[in-house]
Protein backbone atom coordinates (compact mmCIF):
# COMPACT_ATOMS: atom_id res chain seq x y z
CA UNK A 1 0.00 0.00 0.00
CA UNK A 2 1.40 3.42 -0.88
CA UNK A 3 2.63 5.17 2.25
CA UNK A 4 0.58 8.25 1.64
CA UNK A 5 -2.39 6.95 1.74
CA UNK A 6 -2.30 4.23 4.31
CA UNK A 7 -1.45 8.20 6.40
CA UNK A 8 -4.66 9.54 4.85
CA UNK A 9 -6.81 6.64 5.75
CA UNK A 10 -4.87 6.36 9.64
CA UNK A 11 -5.37 9.85 10.11
CA UNK A 12 -9.17 9.75 8.84
CA UNK A 13 -9.61 6.83 11.45
CA UNK A 14 -8.04 8.87 13.99
CA UNK A 15 -9.87 11.91 13.72
CA UNK A 16 -12.94 9.98 13.51
CA UNK A 17 -12.64 8.45 16.93
CA UNK A 18 -11.72 11.81 18.63
CA UNK A 19 -14.84 13.14 17.00
CA UNK A 20 -16.60 10.09 18.78
CA UNK A 21 -14.76 10.57 21.84
CA UNK A 22 -16.02 14.02 22.53
CA UNK A 23 -19.55 13.00 21.63
CA UNK A 24 -19.73 10.60 24.24
CA UNK A 25 -17.70 13.26 26.81
CA UNK A 26 -20.71 15.63 25.90
CA UNK A 27 -23.42 13.13 26.32
CA UNK A 28 -21.78 11.96 29.76
CA UNK A 29 -21.68 15.89 30.96
CA UNK A 30 -25.52 16.12 30.02
CA UNK A 31 -26.54 13.05 31.88
CA UNK A 32 -24.33 13.46 34.79
CA UNK A 33 -26.57 17.56 35.10
CA UNK A 34 -29.80 15.97 34.67
CA UNK A 35 -29.82 12.83 36.88
CA UNK A 36 -26.45 13.49 39.53
CA UNK A 37 -27.20 16.64 41.16
CA UNK A 38 -29.27 16.12 44.61
CA UNK A 39 -33.38 16.34 44.44
CA UNK A 40 -35.79 16.57 47.17
CA UNK A 41 -38.19 13.83 47.66
CA UNK A 42 -41.43 15.02 45.63
CA UNK A 43 -43.92 16.04 47.94
CA UNK A 44 -47.02 13.71 48.53
CA UNK A 45 -48.95 14.99 52.28
CA UNK A 46 -51.84 16.95 52.63
CA UNK A 47 -52.39 19.53 49.90
CA UNK A 48 -54.42 21.84 51.64
CA UNK A 49 -50.63 23.35 53.29
CA UNK A 50 -50.67 25.29 50.03
CA UNK A 51 -53.68 27.36 50.45
CA UNK A 52 -52.56 29.36 53.77
CA UNK A 53 -54.90 33.01 53.19
CA UNK A 54 -52.07 35.17 52.89
CA UNK A 55 -50.04 33.36 49.86
CA UNK A 56 -51.46 35.46 46.99
CA UNK A 57 -50.11 38.52 48.88
CA UNK A 58 -46.60 37.09 50.50
CA UNK A 59 -46.06 35.54 46.78
CA UNK A 60 -47.62 38.57 44.63
CA UNK A 61 -49.02 36.47 42.63
CA UNK A 62 -50.60 38.85 40.29
CA UNK A 63 -47.14 40.37 39.87
CA UNK A 64 -45.98 36.65 39.02
CA UNK A 65 -48.71 36.33 36.38
CA UNK A 66 -47.99 39.59 34.73
CA UNK A 67 -44.46 39.03 34.29
CA UNK A 68 -45.49 35.65 32.59
CA UNK A 69 -47.74 37.90 30.29
CA UNK A 70 -50.70 35.70 31.34
CA UNK A 71 -53.91 37.09 29.71
CA UNK A 72 -57.50 36.18 28.26
CA UNK A 73 -56.96 33.32 25.89
CA UNK A 74 -53.75 32.33 27.07
CA UNK A 75 -52.65 28.49 27.36
CA UNK A 76 -50.72 27.81 30.88
CA UNK A 77 -48.72 25.04 32.50
CA UNK A 78 -48.62 24.85 36.05
CA UNK A 79 -46.30 22.18 36.61
CA UNK A 80 -45.76 21.02 39.80
CA UNK A 81 -49.44 22.03 40.46
CA UNK A 82 -49.73 20.20 44.12
CA UNK A 83 -53.13 21.23 44.99
CA UNK A 84 -53.74 23.48 41.88
CA UNK A 85 -53.39 26.26 44.20
CA UNK A 86 -51.63 28.32 40.95
CA UNK A 87 -53.78 26.60 38.54
CA UNK A 88 -57.07 28.34 39.89
CA UNK A 89 -55.70 31.75 39.76
CA UNK A 90 -54.11 31.48 36.11
CA UNK A 91 -57.75 29.51 35.19
CA UNK A 92 -59.92 33.01 36.25
CA UNK A 93 -57.15 35.30 34.79
CA UNK A 94 -56.72 33.54 30.91
CA UNK A 95 -60.88 33.19 31.13
CA UNK A 96 -63.01 30.55 29.50
CA UNK A 97 -61.35 31.32 26.33
CA UNK A 98 -57.68 30.32 27.55
CA UNK A 99 -56.60 26.72 29.22
CA UNK A 100 -54.36 25.79 32.06
CA UNK A 101 -52.65 22.35 32.17
CA UNK A 102 -52.08 21.47 35.78
CA UNK A 103 -49.11 19.00 35.67
CA UNK A 104 -48.28 16.67 38.96
CA UNK A 105 -46.80 13.23 39.03
CA UNK A 106 -48.77 12.48 41.77
CA UNK A 107 -52.18 10.98 40.60
CA UNK A 108 -53.92 12.36 44.49
CA UNK A 109 -52.80 15.72 43.16
CA UNK A 110 -54.58 15.42 39.72
CA UNK A 111 -57.30 14.23 40.94
CA UNK A 112 -57.73 16.73 43.66
CA UNK A 113 -57.66 19.54 41.31
CA UNK A 114 -60.21 17.88 38.80
CA UNK A 115 -62.55 17.76 41.67
CA UNK A 116 -61.59 21.23 42.24
CA UNK A 117 -62.19 22.06 39.15
CA UNK A 118 -65.64 20.94 38.94
CA UNK A 119 -66.03 22.25 42.65
CA UNK A 120 -65.03 25.74 41.17
CA UNK A 121 -67.08 25.66 37.80
CA UNK A 122 -63.48 26.30 36.01
CA UNK A 123 -64.19 24.31 33.01
CA UNK A 124 -60.60 25.40 30.97
CA UNK A 125 -58.52 23.52 33.32
CA UNK A 126 -56.79 19.80 32.22
CA UNK A 127 -54.91 18.27 34.61
CA UNK A 128 -52.37 16.24 33.31
CA UNK A 129 -50.14 13.15 35.51
CA UNK A 130 -47.05 13.88 33.94
CA UNK A 131 -43.58 11.91 34.43
CA UNK A 132 -40.09 13.10 36.06
CA UNK A 133 -38.89 13.60 32.52
CA UNK A 134 -41.67 14.44 30.76
CA UNK A 135 -44.34 17.05 31.37
CA UNK A 136 -46.57 15.24 28.81
CA UNK A 137 -47.88 18.33 27.57
CA UNK A 138 -49.03 18.94 23.61
CA UNK A 139 -46.66 20.18 21.46
CA UNK A 140 -46.72 23.85 20.01
CA UNK A 141 -49.71 24.75 22.21
CA UNK A 142 -48.41 26.58 25.78
CA UNK A 143 -47.80 30.26 26.00
CA UNK A 144 -46.50 30.25 29.51
CA UNK A 145 -44.91 27.81 32.28
CA UNK A 146 -44.75 28.21 35.54
CA UNK A 147 -43.13 25.78 38.32
CA UNK A 148 -43.56 26.79 41.45
CA UNK A 149 -41.87 25.71 44.30
CA UNK A 150 -41.25 22.15 42.40
CA UNK A 151 -38.09 22.64 40.65
CA UNK A 152 -36.20 21.09 43.41
CA UNK A 153 -37.87 17.95 43.41
CA UNK A 154 -37.25 16.79 39.30
CA UNK A 155 -35.53 14.02 39.46
CA UNK A 156 -34.65 14.75 35.08
CA UNK A 157 -34.83 18.63 35.16
CA UNK A 158 -32.58 19.01 31.98
CA UNK A 159 -34.99 16.05 30.16
CA UNK A 160 -37.69 17.77 31.73
CA UNK A 161 -36.75 20.97 30.22
CA UNK A 162 -36.26 19.56 26.69
CA UNK A 163 -39.58 17.83 26.36
CA UNK A 164 -41.27 21.52 28.06
CA UNK A 165 -39.38 23.14 25.03
CA UNK A 166 -40.92 21.14 22.44
CA UNK A 167 -43.97 22.34 23.81
CA UNK A 168 -43.87 26.01 23.47
CA UNK A 169 -45.18 28.55 20.94
CA UNK A 170 -42.85 30.81 19.72
CA UNK A 171 -41.99 33.72 22.59
CA UNK A 172 -43.03 31.85 25.40
CA UNK A 173 -42.08 32.63 28.82
CA UNK A 174 -40.84 29.71 31.54
CA UNK A 175 -41.41 31.25 35.02
CA UNK A 176 -39.29 28.97 38.06
CA UNK A 177 -39.73 30.24 41.46
CA UNK A 178 -37.33 28.14 44.13
CA UNK A 179 -35.59 29.50 46.83
CA UNK A 180 -31.40 28.82 47.19
CA UNK A 181 -30.25 25.06 48.46
CA UNK A 182 -27.82 22.18 47.36
CA UNK A 183 -31.04 20.19 46.02
CA UNK A 184 -31.71 17.69 48.65
CA UNK A 185 -32.90 20.70 51.56
CA UNK A 186 -35.59 21.57 48.92
CA UNK A 187 -34.00 24.29 47.69
CA UNK A 188 -31.73 24.40 44.70
CA UNK A 189 -28.84 26.89 43.73
CA UNK A 190 -30.32 29.70 41.29
CA UNK A 191 -26.53 28.92 38.61
CA UNK A 192 -27.51 25.54 38.96
CA UNK A 193 -30.76 26.32 37.41
CA UNK A 194 -29.63 28.61 35.33
CA UNK A 195 -27.13 25.96 33.79
CA UNK A 196 -29.60 23.04 33.22
CA UNK A 197 -31.87 25.28 31.54
CA UNK A 198 -29.35 26.65 29.07
CA UNK A 199 -27.96 22.89 28.54
CA UNK A 200 -31.88 22.29 27.78
CA UNK A 201 -31.98 25.34 24.73
CA UNK A 202 -33.05 27.98 27.56
CA UNK A 203 -32.03 31.47 28.25
CA UNK A 204 -32.35 33.49 31.22
CA UNK A 205 -34.05 36.62 30.52
CA UNK A 206 -34.41 38.03 34.01
CA UNK A 207 -34.36 37.48 37.48
CA UNK A 208 -36.71 39.05 40.45
CA UNK A 209 -36.81 38.45 44.27
CA UNK A 210 -40.26 40.15 45.22
CA UNK A 211 -40.73 36.52 45.28
CA UNK A 212 -38.37 36.59 48.86
CA UNK A 213 -41.54 36.89 51.57
CA UNK A 214 -42.88 33.69 50.94
CA UNK A 215 -39.65 31.89 51.40
CA UNK A 216 -38.75 31.80 47.69
CA UNK A 217 -35.46 33.34 47.23
CA UNK A 218 -35.82 33.98 43.78
CA UNK A 219 -38.13 34.02 40.42
CA UNK A 220 -36.26 33.05 37.33
CA UNK A 221 -37.81 33.88 33.80
CA UNK A 222 -36.46 31.55 30.96
CA UNK A 223 -37.15 31.77 27.53
CA UNK A 224 -36.08 29.11 24.73
CA UNK A 225 -33.07 30.15 22.42
CA UNK A 226 -34.04 30.22 18.74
Amino acid sequence: MDVRLSYNLLSRVLLAFLLSGSTLVLHAQSAATSSQRPTSTPYSGDLSIFEYPDRDQKLQVNRVMDILGLKPGCTVADIGAGSGWFTVRAAKRVGPSGLVYAVDINPAATSYINDRAKREHLENIRAIQGREDDPLLPENSIDSVLLLKTYHEIAQPVHLLERLRRALRPGALVGIIDRDGKGDDHGVDRKVVVEEARTAGFKLISTYDFVKPDREDYFLVLQPVQ
